[in-house]
Formats: structure tokens, C-alpha cells, sequence
């Protein structure tokens, strides 16, 4: 598994990749506080894309990340969605 170093590469990609099969993607967060570190994965079990950081200012993005996600599994994967 390669990390994605761009926030906005992996917000684009995990949408892409929710849209493609919403069915069977799974969204996952794991911080580890002795560490200070978030990872992010998101994964259809055929691809899987990860995120990590340890900056406090990227809670946020996460936190809209989460929205994204939210809006689009409630409204459907064609679901207009603004990232």
C-alpha cells in the first residue's frame, strides 16, 4: 500500500472510488495518540488508498472528508457533491 501525499489527490480518488462501487467501499480512521498520527484508508478490496498525517490543522479536512462521504451514501453515489 502507497500513501498519498496530496490531500486533494486522495479526497479525489476516494470519491472516485466510492462512486465506481459504493457497495463494498469502506472508509477507515486510525489515530494513534502515542504517535500523534491519523491514517486515513479508504478501499474497495481491489484498490486501497491511504492518507497519514500528523498536523492538527488536517482534523478539518478529515471532518469534510467525513461530509463527503456522509452526502454521498445518504443521496447516492451520483449525488452532487462539492470537494
Amino acid at each position: 500500500m502507497v500513501y498519498i501525499t496530496s490531500w486533494d489527490e486522495f479526497v479525489e480518488r476516494s470519491v472516485q472510488l466510492f462512486r465506481a462501487d459504493p457497495d463494498s467501499t469502506r472508509y477507515v480512521m486510525k489515530y494513534r495518540h502515542c504517535d500523534g498520527k491519523l491514517v486515513l484508508k479508504v478501499t474497495d478490496n481491489k484498490e486501497c488508498l491511504k492518507f497519514k498525517t500528523d498536523q492538527a490543522q488536517d482534523a478539518k479536512k478529515m471532518e469534510k472528508l467525513n461530509n463527503i462521504f456522509f452526502t454521498l451514501m445518504s443521496r447516492g453515489p451520483d449525488g452532487m457533491v462539492k470537494f
